[in-house]
């Protein structure tokens, strides 16, 4: 972190909250996510002060932390969220939670009452005095770093230590807890050795590869006939895109990502196998089947990314390379991620190696909605069609959780130049609504939101966010009027679907437009309308929303599903072996 002020002022007493905003300003953070509260007033008026940063005030903390989160995985930077003590700090839990499962690195500032009312009764106190729970308690095994900073002298140190803590292997969020009190004080700072900007290597991360293990591993690679890589988002957050393609171009290997990880390939490339686990392509079983060796490259392999796969990976060697160990058996080569696939391709012949034959990411078939026909209802697969038609090259993507999600990421190519981001960390609904306008507000690129009306319900009135601070944002919301992933389960495993996972109709765009008379929102109720609305808004500025009527009967690209009809045509029971499960 490099100090912006000028030697000599170096020792002048300033605000510690003055302190804050010019440390991460220097870092090159340019916005803050948060929502206000009078025990963290004082860290945006040192943002509005400063005025390098943009603070940005979202609706709730869980989207404020979600903004922070795809800003983080857009840009590479760090992610900074802020918010007040009580309820306020309590609904960062979830977003940090994902930040910590997807390794996104985090800055957490989070106000607390004043030190001299812990203990006696403050509002909202979580001091863990006098029978108050202890916030630390429960920021601690979310983060990779947690603080409360009692002594305003001592915060000049424990800054750098939290950045490099969110952005060292693994990456994650760090908290800091500030009572009112401490953000007020006024503290001298003199010369102290620089944190690393955000987005370069930590210590940690660029430790030093075992030169046996990189040299057995590209001796392994050599014999095998057939490899087949598996990419996931550790491609992606180690910028190693580059890496990767030149890996897979001298081993004439197939490459599978994972669902987080769609945009860490080039999903026209001839080599590009499909999307691995239960969103997947039926393609990447048949290639891993043939495969001599299978390398992991930024996975450890979780379980949505590795379902259906099970049995042939049993017979496969498999190598892991990342900081992590992977979830599966096989040899690991730890230490950051890019030198690996450097270190690893380095000892390979440099002339390309042909691809061998395979089918590509062909679309799993689903089974259309039993009659009668909702009529007005877009199939999701034209949905998704109509998308991929309208979306930019340089686009970012945010699919959410649920059955549109399923189809978007077994259906819609990454963009060539954009990121393709799916929060399968925690798997939170409405994720992608914060995350969108984060990575919009950072890029100035335009951002796709593809969410159903479920997320939608949840967090979807950060749609004002995005309209207040005119943000490039389109939102997709695919409106089945329904939990329909919990319907389908229902019916697959409980006997029947119950009515409380199915709504009444709701026009979602009238209603918005209402509100929101500068939003450009549209209902398509066909293909052509859907891919019409999004090229107008790819054409405007600020946020646009398409609401696209969905029949929530329809069976998804999901794995688990499909192997319930499967084994409810063959008369077995959800117990056969081959019906897969999650959660």
């Amino acid at each position: 972190m490099t100090t912006t002020a000028p030697q000599s002022r170096a020792a002048e007493p300033l605000r510690l909250v003055d302190h804050l905003a010019s440390e991460l300003a220097g870092a090159g953070v340019t916005h803050l996510f948060g929502v206000g509260g009078a025990n963290i007033e004082d860290v945006y008026d040192a943002v509005h002060r400063g005025g390098a940063i943009r603070g940005v005030v979202a609706k709730h903390e869980f989207s404020a932390v979600t903004m922070a989160d795809g800003y983080a995985r857009t840009t590479g930077r760090l992610g900074v969220v802020a918010a007040t003590s009580g309820g306020g700090a309590m609904n960062l839990v979830p977003g940090l939670a994902e930040a910590h499962a997807s390794r996104v690195p985090v800055l957490a500032l989070v106000g607390q009452p004043p030190t001299g009312q812990e203990g006696l009764g403050a509002f909202q106190d979580s001091s863990g005095k006098s029978g108050s729970f202890d916030a630390k308690e429960i920021f601690a095994p979310l983060s990779r770093f947690c603080v409360r900073v009692d002594d305003p002298h001592s915060f000049a140190e424990l800054l750098p230590l939290a950045v490099r803590a969110a952005q060292a292997d693994p990456r994650g969020p760090a908290v800091l807890l500030l009572p009112k009190d401490v953000q007020q004080a006024r503290i001298r700072v003199p010369g102290h050795a620089p944190a690393p900007h955000p987005g370069e290597p930590s210590t940690a991360s660029a430790a030093r590869l075992d030169a046996v293990a990189v040299s057995a591993v590209s001796k392994a690679l050599r014999r095998a006939g057939r490899v087949l890589v598996i990419a996931g988002e550790g491609v992606a957050s180690a910028d190693a895109r580059e890496a990767l393609a030149e890996l897979a171009r001298r081993l004439g290997a197939w490459v599978a990502v994972t669902p987080d990880a769609k945009d860490v390939f080039d999903n026209r490339d001839p080599r590009f196998a499909g999307v691995a686990g239960v969103m997947g392509h039926a393609n990447v079983a048949d290639c891993l089947r043939q495969a001599d060796l299978c390398l992991l490259a930024g996975t450890r392999l979780p379980l949505l990314a590795r379902g259906g796969l099970e049995g042939a990976l049993a017979g496969t060697d498999v190598v892991c390379l990342g900081p992590e160990p992977p979830f599966v058996a096989g040899a690991a080569l730890g230490g950051n991620l890019r030198d690996a696939l450097h270190a690893v391709t380095s000892g390979l012949p440099s002339r390309a190696r042909p691809c061998p034959p395979h089918a590509g990411p062909l679309p799993t078939p689903t089974p259309p909605p039993p009659p009668p026909a909702l009529e007005g209802t877009v199939p999701q697969a034209r949905a998704v069609a109509a998308v991929e038609a309208a979306l930019p090259e340089d686009a970012h993507v945010f699919v959410d959780a649920g059955n549109a999600g399923a189809g978007a990421i077994h259906l819609l190519p990454a963009p060539r130049r954009g990121r393709f981001v799916v929060a399968v960390g925690m798997g939170g609904m409405g994720y992608t609504f914060g995350a969108g306008i984060g990575a919009a507000l950072a890029t100035g690129r335009r951002t796709y939101v593809l969410a159903g009306d479920g997320s939608f319900y949840m967090h979807g009135m950060e749609v004002h966010t995005a309209v207040e601070y005119g943000a490039p944002v389109t939102f997709v919301i695919f409106n089945n009027n329904a939990h329909a992933m919990c319907a389908l389960r229902e019916e697959f495993l409980q006997g029947g679907v119950r009515d409380d996972d199915l709504f009444g109709r709701t026009d979602l765009a009238a209603g918005l437009a209402a509100a929101f008379p500068s939003l450009r929102a549209t209902e398509a109720t066909d293909a052509a309308e859907l891919r019409a609305a999004l090229l107008r808004g790819n054409a405007g500025g600020g946020p646009a929303l398409v609401s696209v009527a969905c029949d929530p009967r329809e069976i998804p690209p999901f794995l688990p599903f499909q192997s319930f009809t499967e084994a409810v045509k063959s008369k077995e029971g959800s117990d056969e072996r081959h019906v897969v499960h999650v959660g």
